[in-house]
């Protein structure tokens, strides 16, 4: 149990779900930042897990750290998911290689800064590519597989940034406004046939791009300020949200938005 002064993160006492052992996970953006966490996570609860990245070093990195700490190797591509066929493929060679998913993580995103002003038509196509679009087209060529598993768990990596009126991002605000859209669009036709559909919204998590490019002091001090909890919001934090999702455990869970932001929003 972890104490007052002892931040969660460093507990050792985590759940294990024995409903993800053998699982079959697909991850978009799996290879690095939160995707990383989550890929490991998955993992570390004996899953089966697939991802794309664009990032092929510190993908490789990852899955060969997983394989030697004795997990399952994860199944992996490098794939720029602006470029709709190159995703489509990913998803066909890994369900060859791997079977049906059960899970789809659709985390792939970049919260690049940009004003209203510079906004051209390619940049918005371009930012839609990257923040939007993946995630429609990843649930379409994983929903077959799912109906013949006979249920599954679809989790859409949404944000806080824009319900907190963020406004150093306005296409990525848009963009990811719209995942809660997608998420109850969908969870009302594919409930039927017991796949679930949620939203995980991060607040501001410390990655290592969050940290190098955004967090100065005036950071430190927002976190402070708005923050519920004092610890720092990690990737890790994120993904045990995914993992019970992904879970039987979230059997009744569909259509909702579950936030991890140390109460931000």
């Amino acid at each position: 149990m972890t104490s007052a002064t002892t931040p969660p993160q460093a507990s050792a006492q985590l759940a294990q779900y024995p409903s993800l052992r053998g699982q079959r996970v697909f991850i978009t953006g799996g290879g690095t930042g939160i995707g990383a966490a989550m890929t490991l996570a998955f993992a570390q609860q004996g899953a089966q897990v697939a991802f794309v990245d664009i990032a092929q070093a510190e993908s490789e990195a990852l899955v060969q750290s997983i394989a030697q700490a004795g997990y399952t190797r994860p199944w992996w591509r490098a794939c720029d998911v602006r470029e709709v066929p190159a995703l489509q493929d990913a998803l066909v060679a890994a369900h060859a290689e791997l079977g049906d998913f059960a899970t789809l993580v659709n985390n792939v995103a970049r919260d690049d800064r940009h004003t209203l002003e510079a906004v051209s038509v390619e940049y918005w196509d371009e930012r839609m590519a990257v923040n939007q679009r993946p995630a429609f087209f990843a649930i379409q060529g994983v929903v077959e597989g799912m109906k013949r598993l006979g249920g599954g768990s679809i989790i859409n990596l949404g944000s806080t940034g824009w319900q907190t009126k963020g406004s150093e991002f306005p296409c990525y605000a848009i963009a990811k406004s719209s995942v809660n859209g997608l998420t109850r669009g969908l969870a009302g036709s594919l409930g039927p046939h017991r796949i679930r559909v949620n939203t995980v919204s991060p607040g501001w998590v410390m990655t290592e791009r969050q940290i190098k490019l955004w967090l100065n002091e005036e950071g430190e001090q927002a976190i402070k300020r708005n923050q519920c909890l004092p610890d720092k919001l990690l990737a890790a934090d994120v993904a045990r949200m995914v993992l019970f999702l992904a879970s039987d455990d979230a059997a009744m869970c569909t259509a909702q938005e579950f936030k991890v932001d140390a109460g931000w929003a």
